[in-house]
């Protein structure tokens, strides 16, 4: 069983309210708009946009806005930036450290202070 797909058929009426939703959010500015395609994880429930770049833009719900939705290079870890920045650098290897650094600088994103030393 493939537990992902972008044929909105396979979406159920929560899933298309979820898109709907989506759609009437602007793209994350630094999303590249480039074959933008709806998804659908079946296994988690996830509704977001894909496109030709692997990004992925989903709702954060504690914001409101669609953002990019993560995955560091290493660990594999997921979430959107707020997410790892709630975090110690120290929770994080040197290369996904400076994964989650640059994807702040390009998101225009201010760091914390647990963030302001280099580690």
């Amino acid at each position: 069983m493939s537990y992902y797909t972008e044929n909105i058929g396979e979406f159920g009426s929560r899933e298309r309210e979820m898109l709907r939703e989506i759609l009437s959010k602007p793209l994350p500015d630094n999303f590249s708009d480039d074959e933008v395609k709806p998804a659908f994880n079946k296994g988690s429930g996830y509704v977001f946009l894909v496109n030709a770049d692997y990004q992925c833009a989903m709702i954060n719900h504690e914001t409101g806005s669609l953002e990019i939705f993560h995955n560091t290079p290493d660990q594999g870890d997921e979430g959107f930036l707020s997410d790892f920045l709630k975090s110690s650098p120290d929770d994080y290897n040197g290369h996904d450290e400076r994964y989650i650094r640059e994807q702040a600088e390009n998101e225009k994103v201010e760091l914390p202070a647990t963030w302001m030393e280099e580690s």
